[in-house]
């Protein structure tokens, strides 16, 4: 079995800038930077026949590079948080991108979760943190922005679960092209 996602990878310098926030909040569990990705599509457990279904439905994608930055900062969770996240604003290549994937992943009969799409890169995932010092630290950290960076390829990711942190793992790359 593969646990599999799709995202975007996080360029060493941006990836930095992320880890210059990774300090106090109670209750966080720090992610390692090689881990900051950009989720476009969680596609969870699946076997051989599905791990080539997504490997064939992801090379129908087609769209030009695009630059983006990550910016501010907030939450999931609203009563208990439960993930500390920076955030992409204003990215309409990105969101274009992302539909473009999911609904080349669900033609292939994958079924993804629902909910709507936010662009964010998880910092932190939060156990017993409080709602007040979660929101605290975000609004401190409001203006943090990275440089823009430019995206030109996409991964389809498998992760294992551990112990501190999860091993992703990039399982095929997928590049964008202006000529598509």
């Amino acid at each position: 079995m593969h646990r599999l996602f799709v995202a975007l990878s996080i360029p060493e310098p941006i990836a930095e800038m992320l880890a210059t926030l990774q300090n106090g909040v109670e209750g966080a569990r720090w992610r390692p930077p090689e881990n900051f990705h950009l989720s476009l599509a969680f596609i969870g457990e699946t076997d051989r026949h599905g791990f080539n279904g997504a490997i064939d439905a992801l090379t129908s994608i087609g769209a030009p590079p695009f630059d983006i930055k990550i910016s501010g900062l907030g939450f999931f969770g609203d009563k208990r948080p439960r993930a500390l996240w920076a955030g992409v604003n204003n990215a309409p290549s990105l969101i274009h991108l992302q539909s473009k994937i999911e609904n080349a992943l669900r033609r292939k009969d994958f079924n993804l979760e629902r909910r709507k799409f936010t662009p964010h890169v998880t910092l932190a995932y939060l156990k017993g943190a409080r709602r007040n010092d979660v929101a605290d630290y975000c609004a401190v950290n409001s203006l943090f922005s990275t440089d823009l960076f430019r995206v030109g390829e996409f991964h389809l990711f498998s992760s294992r679960l551990g112990g501190a942190a999860s091993h992703y793992e990039i399982e095929a790359s997928y590049s964008l092209s202006s000529s598509r």
